[in-house]
Order: C-alpha cells, then sequence, then structure tokens
C-alpha cells in the first residue's frame, strides 16, 4: 500500500508524527488505494488541533468550524481535519456541535460506511499499520457497502448519505448490506430535507457511474426517488408498447446507460427525455409529452441548482426530442432541420441525434434505428458545403436592408430576413446580394 501513497502526503504525515501528531490518510482516498483506484484527493486526520495544523504549515487555512484545515504542499491541495465527534444533528444534514478528540479510532466511529472508517499511518521509523475497527477491509473484499454502527443512526444524522450509499455502491459496482439498505427504506422521508445542490452532486457522480441505471433503480425501489423527484417516480408502472413486461420508468433506465459516460448531459437529457409522459397520458399515448417535459425538466434541474448552462441544454434536448427522419427529405429539409437545431448553441446538433440514439436502445431497437446513420452522413455533406442555415449565413444583412430599401429596424425586418433565409434554404444559388436585396424589394412591397 506503501507504492500507492505519493510522497507529497507521506511528507504531510511525516511533519506531522515529528512534531508529535498522530496522523493517517482516511476516508475515501484510502478506501481507492485499497481499489486500487486513483483517488480524486487525499484526507488526512490528525489529533493536532486546527490552529496547530496552521502553525506546523505556512499558508494553511482554517475557514470552519468543524476541524478541517486546506494545506498546500508541493504544488497540491490536501485536506487535513482534526480527530472529532459530532453531536446533535438538528438538520438531517451537520453537527451542531462537534469536539475534537485524541484517537483515530473516536475519529473513524462518526464516518458513514466501513469501507471509509478505515486509516493508515505510523510514525517516522516504524511500519504503517491499517486501521480497520470495522472491517472495512473484509467489506471491500466482499464487494459490501455497509454503515458505521446502526444505519439509522448514521442516516438521521445526515439524510445525504442515504443517498451517497446508492451512489458509492453504484460507482464502486459494490452491494449495499441488508441492514443498511433496511435503514434506507426505513428513513427515506428524511431525503426531503436535503437541499437541491447536495442532491445535484450525488445525481451528477452517479450519472457518472458505467452503468446508473442499477443505482437509479435502487432509488426507485427504496422510495427515496419519490422524495428527491416525484416527476420520475411518477414514470414506474406506466405501460409502453415497446418491450413486454418493461414500463417507462425501464425505458428511461435503458436510455441513460446507452449514453456514453463521459456524454453527462446527454445521460440527464436521456433520464429526463419522457417526464413529461405521465402527466400527459391520455388514451395510451402521450400527446405534448416533450412539451410538458421540458417544463417540468426545467423545474427539476432548477430545483437542484443544477449549473445554468447545462440546464438550459438539457431542456432545449427535452424539448426537441421527438423529430423523426425520413429518407424521402430533401436537402433543403436537412438544412432546415440543422439550422433549427444549431440555433440552440453548439454541439446540439449532434447531442439530439445521440439523445436518439439512447431512446432508440430504450425501446429495444438497434441504436441507428430511423436513417440515423444517412442523416449523420447528410447533415455532414450541408455543414461542409457552407450551407447558409441562418441570417448569419446571407450575403446580406439587416444593416444592407435598411440601408438600400429604407427599411425600419423592427418586426418587418426579422420576417423579411427569416423569408431569405428560408428562400435560400430552398434554392442556394440564390444568396448573392443583388438577388437577395430584389428580394427583399418584393417581400418589402408585400409585407405592406
Amino acid at each position: 500500500m506503501l507504492a500507492a501513497i505519493p510522497t507529497a502526503v507521506r511528507d504531510l504525515l511525516a511533519s506531522l508524527w515529528t512534531d508529535g501528531y498522530a496522523a493517517y490518510v482516511v476516508g475515501g482516498s484510502l478506501r481507492d488505494v485499497v481499489l486500487g483506484r486513483q483517488p480524486a484527493d487525499w484526507d488526512l486526520a490528525s489529533n493536532a488541533r486546527p490552529e496547530q495544523v496552521v502553525e506546523l504549515f505556512p499558508g494553511a487555512v482554517y475557514e470552519n468550524r468543524f476541524g478541517t484545515v486546506a494545506v498546500r504542499h508541493a504544488d497540491a491541495h490536501f485536506e487535513i481535519t482534526t480527530f472529532r465527534t459530532d453531536h446533535e444533528y438538528a438538520d438531517f444534514r451537520r453537527p451542531h456541535r462537534v469536539e475534537f478528540g485524541e484517537t483515530i479510532e473516536v475519529d473513524l466511529a462518526r464516518r458513514d460506511f466501513t469501507v471509509n472508517a478505515m486509516a493508515w499511518g505510523a510514525r517516522p521509523g516504524e511500519s504503517p499499520r491499517l486501521v480497520d475497527p470495522y472491517d472495512g477491509l473484509a467489506d471491500i473484499e466482499r464487494r459490501l457497502l455497509r454503515a458505521v454502527g446502526d444505519p439509522g443512526v448514521r442516516f438521521e444524522e445526515d439524510a445525504l448519505r442515504m443517498i451517497r450509499a446508492v451512489r458509492l455502491a453504484t460507482t464502486l459496482d459494490f452491494g449495499i448490506e441488508a441492514a443498511t439498505l433496511a435503514g434506507i427504506e426505513a428513513r427515506a422521508e428524511l431525503a426531503a430535507h436535503l437541499s437541491g445542490e447536495r442532491i445535484a452532486m450525488e445525481l451528477d457522480r452517479l450519472l457518472g457511474a458505467p452503468m446508473p441505471s442499477a443505482g437509479l433503480r435502487v432509488l426507485a425501489e427504496t422510495g427515496l426517488l419519490a422524495h428527491i423527484a416525484p416527476e420520475l417516480a411518477a414514470q414506474r408502472g406506466v405501460a409502453q408498447n415497446k418491450i413486454p413486461g418493461e414500463d417507462l420508468w425501464d425505458h428511461s433506465l435503458r436510455a441513460v446507460d446507452a449514453v456514453p459516460v463521459a456524454r453527462r448531459v446527454v445521460r440527464m437529457a436521456a433520464l429526463l427525455h419522457d417526464i413529461g409522459k405521465p402527466a400527459t397520458l391520455a388514451d395510451g399515448h402521450f400527446p405534448g409529452h416533450d412539451l410538458v417535459g421540458a417544463d417540468l425538466a426545467a423545474g427539476f434541474l432548477d430545483r437542484l441548482r443544477w449549473p445554468r448552462a447545462d440546464r438550459a441544454r438539457v431542456v432545449d434536448l427535452v424539448r426537441q426530442h421527438m423529430w423523426n427522419y425520413e429518407p424521402g427529405w430533401s436537402d433543403a429539409a436537412v438544412r432546415r432541420f440543422i439550422g433549427r437545431i444549431a440555433a440552440l448553441g453548439p454541439g446540439t446538433l449532434e447531442q439530439l441525434l445521440e439523445l436518439r440514439e439512447a431512446d432508440n436502445v430504450g425501446s429495444g431497437l438497434p441504436a441507428t434505428t430511423g436513417g440515423i446513420d444517412e442523416l449523420r452522413e447528410r447533415i455532414a455533406r450541408e455543414l461542409g458545403a457552407d450551407a447558409v442555415l441562418s441570417r448569419a449565413g446571407l450575403a446580406v444583412d439587416g444593416t444592407d436592408l435598411m440601408a438600400e430599401l429604407g427599411i425600419e429596424q423592427g418586426p418587418r425586418l426579422g420576417r423579411i430576413l427569416d423569408e431569405l433565409v428560408e428562400r435560400v434554404i430552398t434554392e442556394p444559388a440564390l444568396n448573392d446580394r443583388p438577388t437577395l436585396l430584389l428580394l427583399a424589394q418584393a417581400l418589402l412591397t408585400e409585407d405592406r
């Protein structure tokens, strides 16, 4: 294990031990080392009080009351937290009072899951030891996520731990121990107290798992989903004539899994693309579910305080997902499609095609069903030919029309420009200045 601990981390541990303080690598970073994964960051724990850590490491910053000091060393950031016990949880989120402790065992007792309740370290010159009072190493070997102590107590302390359990089990490909799972089911309603931002953090990480459906399914089955995303929970039991024996929720889960891991925005769009169906169900059909779904998706993402740009893109994808390509589309029809979707922002067109592929897979069809490959080729040809798709591609602009034809700025000018775009999309050869000015003059006469 020593070889997997970076030199910078060992330096920090050695400095603390040399100065007379106990210090250990703890938490998720140690868990990841045991699993052979590269930790995203490194957490250390020590009996040194925050002010002592600040004194030992110049430039260190202590900014909270929970004993965590930010330390910069070897061009990297680390967190060193004083051993502590937590007391008086009243908001299902964080302790109202902490008490600093002297032993690592006291500190490990407050942690969420056994796989995160291990510590590693030793004084200089001694062989490092693993402190594992809750058999976290054995649980890692069993690939099992288990709460430290009474699961109910852990989840009442911080309700987010229930969602984190599902996320960790999904991203690590672990099972959830029976008593821990029962504790989640018994206290699922506590998730209603969580802030949108905290839920969003865990949901985003869950969507980064190879197969998010495993965790999403557990969220639904434990009752958590009904409290953090009732719009999604409403999909359960809604029948669809797609895959025998599967409902709308199953369809959405298949669609999410079908999107590549790196395409997080499209994964969220796949999760939400049919969110409007339960509200629009009528005689076995879902009229207008794309538009209703876009509004519901916007409300859901606003509640989670999702990043603004990603929120807007997901909503656009949900709103636009009910298109159908036909091989008989003219080149002009392809250009109209490109222009309409590309106007929503760079990358939207490819994301919409990816969403359709995921939707196909969710329906039990090959990803490229519906001529996706052919449409991609036609789109590439039009883009390669620098086809006019919007006002920006015209050989004239609004300033030209105002100067040459005396048109005032306003709705009429916009209507004429849009009609010129439509004419050029239909007949690209019309896109030269003299021709467009003549067309604009004729359109102006008609518009009076």
